[in-house]
């Protein structure tokens, strides 16, 4: 049977994007119990998505209580319900065979990786004392996606001038603003940008120069995506919320590799049980962003490890 639970965990600070703030992580673990054994997962239910805390929970109770893996993936859409049940069925099935859940997948143990750090929308005064706190970090993600985010932008190179630097403009940019921009954005070393126009109004990214790589976001849930980002974008973001758990995510990351796109990991703030997963979909590709246990004031125990090396694998007790 699955066991659904609503969690909440304070953040470190508020989270603002273009799209509005929060204090809060809401999220949603799933536990499946069957032969004694037990495995989780959580899922952050989006508005973006159509996606709220009843909806989701109803999708997961919903299911048949035998629920299989393979059969899952026909019997939810891909989103948050489904993550959380697949990951959770994964865990399950590690802890029932005794072994982790790379084992079961035939991957090599995975390491460490690198990942961003993110600084959420604000003044260009606190972005930039935001920037100089984290300036010893390898990446910091910077929120924008207004039309004024230029004095933002220089705020954050002046903090943190050595710093890589990627940008998220959540669809809050028009084509014209993007294209306004891009000179500055290589100017100032900015090494990606990350879905600079809506979602279904991305056309204009096939017909305008991209001088640095354009990653889709909003743009690319599952496999079902890659179509339509042909000539548009040049790497693609993989959330396990979005792609409906790990069994799709790391289906994606083989297909868009492929297809010869650069591929991202990143994540909705959640918890260190919604970053395990992630951690091994993450191993080898090009930008890391799982950092949603970072931004909180409160984690699940035992937390995610981070240090200098960047994110490690979970714990068995954790996940996997």
């Amino acid at each position: 049977m699955f066991t659904v639970t609503e969690d909440r965990f304070a953040l470190a600070e508020v989270f603002t994007i273009a799209r509005g703030s929060r204090t809060h992580a809401d999220v949603l673990r799933v536990q499946v119990t069957r032969d004694g054994v037990t495995g989780q997962g959580e899922c952050v239910p989006y508005a973006r998505y159509g996606e709220t805390m009843a909806s989701v929970r109803a999708q997961v109770e919903g299911l048949a209580g035998g629920m299989l893996r393979d059969a899952l993936q026909t019997a939810l859409p891909a989103g948050a319900a489904r993550n959380a049940v697949d990951c959770a069925l994964w865990d399950w099935e590690a802890t029932r065979a005794g072994c982790r859940v790379w084992e079961l997948l035939g991957l090599t143990a995975p390491v460490p990786v690198v990942t961003a750090f993110t600084l959420s929308l604000d003044s260009p005064e606190k972005m930039e004392a935001a920037a100089r706190r984290h300036a010893q970090r390898p990446l910091l993600k910077i929120k924008l996606g207004t039309p004024d985010d230029m004095p933002r932008l220089e705020a954050v190179r002046r903090g943190a001038p050595k710093t890589q630097i990627i940008i998220d403009a959540n669809e809050g940019w028009s084509a014209e603003v993007y294209a306004e921009l891009a000179p500055h954005l290589l100017r100032l070393g900015v090494a990606m940008v990350e879905q600079p126009l809506p979602a279904g109004s991305d056309d204009m990214l096939a017909e305008i120069a991209r001088p640095l790589p354009v990653c889709a976001d909003e743009s690319c849930h599952d496999r079902a995506s890659l179509p339509a980002l042909k000539g548009k974008y040049d790497m693609v973001n993989i959330k396990l919320d979005k792609t409906g758990g790990l069994t799709e995510a790391l289906a994606l990351r083989d297909a868009a590799r492929a297809e010869g796109y650069q591929v991202m990991v990143g994540c909705m703030v959640g918890s260190s049980l919604a970053m395990a997963p992630a951690v091994l979909v993450a191993q080898g590709v090009d930008i890391v962003d799982l950092d949603g246990p970072l931004l909180l004031a409160e984690d699940r125990e035992p937390p995610l490890f981070y240090d200098d090396k960047g994110v490690h694998p979970p714990l068995p007790a954790l996940w996997g």
